[in-house]
């Protein structure tokens, strides 16, 4: 009695401690393996495993089980449960008795007994059972539990840590995984088999069957139909329909969990919108099964809210439709294409080279580079000739763009990315005069969000996942600049010549917004923003290659307006306010004093004291803008704008292929003028507007010469490569 007397009192001793923690303290406690993200109204957007070692899904509230489920377990675990104060002394001596005389009797462990061996590690049946110690700190706890529990509680806390089977922990998990469904939904069939799970969590098959089949009987009160129940079962434990992702914003809960650490949070309460993002996805998904046979199958899409930079949907990729699903695409880096033209003309206008309404010009262009010759092209291969730049920016031409990095830098231009949030890889020297189009690469994220630095007035700032204060902007953009250009983005007419007046780009209400597409057609975008909103949205493939004829207007443009549409649909978008420092005077246009008007007269906006009324290019002006892009140095007479050298271009490099005969390659020459005469080297070679000369490797000087022998115009050129010819073209002897 004295050894007995001890144990118990050591088994009080280490137990009760533990015994005084509460039903809410345990509920509290309780982790699942998965994380859930939320959107900023509390609803679940989607649900993220993160613990490999369990599966436990939610904790579920006693009233969202299913009836037959209690009834079934308190039957097969624990007939006296709502009788006894924790212990079955009524078992106990049943247990006992068969022991005594052999018989194989059902255990004496209540339900009770059993949570209090779940809740304290200390007490947990061993691969030899539990000692004598254990079994009698067990009993002393499931009777301090029951003075200081309800039993509905006792119940809720045993469904929710009791272990099924293999990972599977609590109700949730199993009846998600084996029966695909919440815990509420269980049938007497679905019921009895969980039951019998409890009792033997890895028995085999035929053992669970007959367990369930005894279950079922003691639930219905007709005769328990057994058969097919083998099959049932079957089923049922080969099921793994649980998936470990599962929502519409996998990409959201995978960068949330990860930025938690090994010790994520089980519930995150995002910045995002759940009615949002659901028809963002839809949307996306919908007009990607539109392009198919295009050779497109992914898209990302980003909403960020203008005053805080909330992120209200992210949609990082295209799911099913798409063969790497798992690739985010709002965070992944891709050529912008044209989508960075609106930050350069910003640039150019702050430092007031330009203004909207000046004259730019969009002609064939071969800008010398430390490479060779840069020769950009417009989209549709066509040039339109002078153009403002309020037209240049909307119809989205490339040579004018590049003309206007000529005179920012592109190294100065690569820092003002950098201030608007999109930190480039290299220097912009190292891109060249390509940047202006878009050659280096962003990811979505980033640019989506300086275009909602041109939404507040070059203010920029960063995004946000997650609900919190406002971070201090910056003034990374002159803010007159930003609300002109944004002006420029939000005129149709202004985008007319490329995209016509019927654009999927217009909105019924006010809204900025530019398209790009990178080489190939690799990378497909549009960004915009209104008053309250920013949406960026890009469509191509995750591996790179590019698509079929899937522009910025038959792409991404769909889905921003769409979506755009959508945030609209109750809520009016206004113009920006023009900030201190503008002017809006009335322009007019004419290409010289007789010929017609370059574009219609309008009001324009202009810094204060940029502003002017007439526009116009004299022959004279074009002349030396022309000659300035080829890079024409030394002519004698600059003022006789009456011939010129066409082809080839200042800076050319000709390589000759070594197989072509020598005497087949020959280099065309083409001048403007009358009664020319050609020189090459100082030497003369042909007479007209046009011949062929034979090449020869070299550098070498060309002219053109009037009658007289006054020089005209002149350009140099380089020919690479080995040639085998008797005698040089120009008569001089080879070297």
């Amino acid at each position: 009695m004295k050894r007995l007397a001890a144990t118990l009192l050591i088994a009080a001793c280490a137990h009760s401690t533990w015994a005084a923690a509460t039903f809410n303290e345990i509920k509290s406690g309780y982790t699942s393996s998965d994380t859930l993200i939320l959107d900023r109204q509390g609803e679940l957007l989607h649900r993220l495993r993160t613990d490999a070692t369990v599966r436990r899904g939610q904790w579920v509230a006693l009233a969202d089980v299913s009836p037959a489920l209690r009834t079934a377990l308190v039957l097969s675990e624990d007939k006296r449960f709502y009788e006894h104060s924790g212990v079955d002394w009524r078992a106990v001596s049943a247990a006992a008795w068969g022991n005594l005389w052999n018989t194989k009797t059902r255990g004496a462990s209540t339900i009770t007994m059993q949570l209090a061996g779940l809740l304290d590690e200390d007490l947990r049946r061993g691969s030899g059972g539990r000692s004598v110690v254990q079994k009698l700190g067990q009993t002393w706890s499931a009777q301090s539990l029951e003075r200081h529990w309800r039993k509905d509680q006792i119940l809720e806390a045993y469904l929710n840590l009791v272990p099924f089977r293999g990972e599977l922990v609590g109700i949730d998990a199993l009846s998600q995984t084996l029966f695909g469904k919440a815990a509420h939904g269980l049938d007497h069939r679905e019921a009895a088999v969980a039951a019998a799970l409890v009792r033997a969590p890895n028995a085999k098959e035929p053992q669970v069957v007959q367990r369930a089949c005894s279950v079922l009987k003691s639930l219905e009160t007709a005769a328990a139909n057994c058969a097919a129940l083998d099959l049932f079962v079957t089923g049922a434990l080969q099921r793994r329909d649980y998936a470990a992702s599962e929502g519409v914003a996998p990409h959201v809960a995978r960068q949330l969990t990860v930025s938690q650490g090994t010790h994520p949070t089980r519930r995150i309460t995002t910045t995002l919108r759940a009615p949002l993002q659901r028809f963002a996805v839809q949307t996306l998904q919908s007009h990607l099964r539109e392009l198919a046979g295009r050779h497109v199958e992914d898209a990302a899409l980003l909403v960020l809210d203008n005053a805080s930079g909330e992120v209200l949907a992210w949609v990082g990729s295209s799911g099913p439709l798409s063969n790497a699903a798992d690739v985010d695409a709002v965070t992944a880096l891709r050529q912008p294409g044209s989508t960075l033209k609106p930050f350069l003309y910003a640039q150019a206008m702050a430092e007031r080279r330009i203004t909207a309404a000046s004259l730019l010009e969009d002609s064939a262009a071969q800008i010398q580079t430390t490479g060779g010759l840069y020769i950009p092209q417009n989209y549709d291969r066509h040039f339109k000739g002078w153009v403002s730049a309020r037209t240049a920016l909307g119809a989205s031409l490339n040579v004018p763009a590049v003309r206007t990095l000529v005179m920012v830098s592109p190294d100065a231009f690569a820092k003002q990315l950098t201030r608007l949030g999109m930190p480039l890889a290299e220097s912009g020297d190292f891109y060249g005069y390509s940047l202006a189009l878009g050659s280096a690469e962003v990811s979505l994220l980033n640019l989506t969000n300086a275009y909602r630095a041109l939404a507040n007035g070059g203010r920029a700032s960063p995004s946000t996942l997650l609900p919190r204060k406002s971070a201090p902007a910056t003034q990374a953009l002159d803010a007159r600049a930003a609300f002109i250009v944004g002006d420029i983005l939000s005129d149709p007419m202004a985008r007319a010549r490329t995209f016509g007046t019927d654009s999927v780009l217009a909105t019924r209400f006010w809204s900025a917004v530019k398209t790009g597409t990178s080489k190939d057609m690799r990378d497909n975008w549009a960004v915009g923003y209104s008053q309250r909103y920013t949406v960026g949205v890009w469509v191509g493939n995750a591996s790179g290659a590019p698509m079929w004829d899937v522009s910025g207007t038959t792409g991404a443009a769909p889905i921003w307006a769409a979506v755009m549409n959508f945030l609209h649909a109750k809520q009016t978008s206004r113009a920006p306010k023009p900030p201190p420092g503008v002017v809006h005077k009335a322009v007019q246009f004419a290409n010289g004093t007789s010929a017609p008007t370059l574009e219609a007269a309008r009001d324009e906006w202009f810094f204060e004291g940029t502003q002017q009324a007439t526009f116009a290019m004299d022959s004279g002006a074009i002349r030396a803008v022309s000659m300035g892009s080829r890079g024409q140095k030394g002519l004698k007479n600059e003022a006789a704008p009456s011939a010129r050298i066409t082809a080839p271009t200042h800076g050319t490099i000709i390589a000759l292929d070594p197989d072509i005969p020598p005497k087949a390659q020959r280099l065309s020459l083409q001048a403007e003028g009358a009664n020319l005469r050609w020189l090459l080297n100082g030497k003369p070679v042909a007479k007209g507007n046009s011949a062929r000369w034979p090449l020869w490797p070299g550098k070498h000087l060309l002219q053109i010469t009037d009658a007289r022998g006054q020089v005209l115009d002149q350009v140099r050129f380089e020919v690479r490569g080995a040639g085998v010819l008797s005698a040089r073209a120009d008569g001089a002897k080879p070297r």
